[in-house]
């Protein structure tokens, strides 16, 4: 890539504004479009959202569990699917929040982001539950390659908090991997630019972000935020909790979107509703 993840995510922002539509074939919405939740279907649902995304929102991002379902066969539809969107222009988020350590950790990052991958994403959510650190083979090789991080700091279900507020030698486990990220972040930092190396942080999380004291903006840090829409993120839920960090957020949305469909028009109009809110 001749320009780092972060810079080209953040002309596709200034371009097509801060939304990230999801592709999430789950069972209930792909037969909500009329469609058999078999491989047929999970094909007409994904191509569908590629015909109605391509080339009109920031990113886009698959969940790869909703493929993984169908085996290899669905694999492939998912390298599919991100092929056509990276053919079209479009910034891909492979939504597969992989995390190990050593080997393992090399392997999947090999896998989703190294040369020899058959349908690279433009970038991957990652899990650093395992140690920031842990995730080294992944950060190196996306940085190699042009492509981009989104890490795990502050996630919306109820059981995160246990984790991620817990504090050790004063500062939070979610403190802590946002400062690795500001680490990792700091040469984009230097040039005026958001650092490849992301955070997923829920729309709906509250007044964590500052209750923890997390310099978003310091850190230059895209970040990922799902749960924006049906799982009721709004306008006004993203100003307050990430505050002067807003211009960095990518409002990640995807049942809010998906029960418009299965008319592309219907999804098209959907999105393009929720990009103008967002700006």
């Amino acid at each position: 890539m001749s320009q780092a993840f972060g810079a080209r995510l953040q002309d596709a922002m200034t371009t097509h504004g801060p939304l990230c539509a999801g592709i999430d074939p789950h069972r209930a919405l792909v037969e909500s479009w009329g469609l058999s939740y078999d491989l047929a279907g999970l094909e007409r649902f994904a191509l569908t959202c590629v015909e109605a995304f391509a080339g009109r929102v920031a990113a886009v991002k698959p969940q790869s569990a909703f493929f993984e379902v169908f085996g290899s066969r669905g694999i492939a539809v998912l390298e599919r699917v991100l092929t056509e969107l990276r053919q079209a222009g479009t910034l891909t988020i492979l939504d597969a929040k992989r995390g190990d350590i050593g080997s393992t950790m090399t392997a999947y990052a090999e896998a989703y982001l190294g040369p020899h991958a058959v349908a690279p994403p433009d970038a991957l959510t990652v899990s650093p539950y395992l140690g920031y650190e842990s995730l080294r083979p992944a950060i190196d090789l996306a940085e190699q390659a042009g492509r981009g991080l989104f890490v795990l700091a502050l996630t919306s279900n109820p059981e995160g908090a246990g984790v991620q507020h817990a504090v050790r030698g004063g500062e939070s486990v979610a403190a802590s991997v946002v400062n690795g990220a500001s680490g990792d972040n700091a040469p984009a930092r230097a040039r005026g630019e958001l650092g490849s190396v992301g955070l997923v942080i829920g729309a709906t999380v509250g007044p964590a972000v500052h209750e923890l004291g997390l310099d978003l903006v310091a850190a230059a840090t895209p970040v990922l935020a799902p749960g924006f829409g049906a799982q009721g993120g709004t306008v006004d839920s993203l100003a307050s909790t990430f505050g002067p960090a807003h211009t960095q957020v990518l409002a990640a949305s995807s049942r809010e979107i998906l029960r418009a469909g299965p008319d592309v028009g219907h999804l098209v109009d959907r999105a393009a509703r929720i990009v103008d809110s967002l700006r």
